[in-house]
């Protein structure tokens, strides 16, 4: 028997600065997933209904789905309707039968849901400003990786 080659693509080797791009990225988000863990918690919601308060505010200027938040949450649809549940009983969230189908369930965010989230976006993105030059460094260093291959 000869010797067998692997059936797999080879992954192309990374340069030492890609490496470097690559572990700065990951630490950027786990610093700032850390960073909102703690502002959310603070706050008096979990940093994953600050996910869905931002989805939903964010979603094309509409009502958002269940079935759509799901999607964005990476949920399942029993995950995100429990999710809303918890948004529902903390009067951040209501249910709107929509007007084209009554079956389904569109979201939209409370006063108090705008305002909890108001709070929270703008802490995120002071954050997001304090790692400015960490992040465009990081930009910058993937930039340059497609440039030079």
């Amino acid at each position: 028997m000869g010797s067998r080659r692997s059936s797999r693509p080879r992954a192309s080797a990374l340069d030492e600065q890609q490496y470097r791009a690559l572990a700065a990225f990951r630490s950027a988000i786990r610093r700032f997933l850390s960073f909102s863990e703690s502002a959310t918690r603070a706050s008096g919601v979990t940093a994953q209904q600050y996910q869905a308060l931002l989805a939903i505010k964010a979603h094309r200027g509409e009502p958002m789905s269940v079935g759509t938040l799901a999607e964005e949450l990476l949920l399942k649809h029993n995950g995100a309707v429990q999710q809303v549940d918890r948004l529902v009983a903390a009067d951040l969230v209501r249910r709107v039968a929509a007007e084209h189908d009554r079956r389904v369930v569109l979201l939209q965010l409370t006063a108090k849901g705008e305002d909890k989230l108001r709070e929270l976006a703008a802490k995120h993105f002071r954050e997001l400003g304090k790692r400015h030059a960490d992040l465009a460094e990081i930009a910058r260093l993937a930039g340059s990786i497609g440039r030079s291959r």
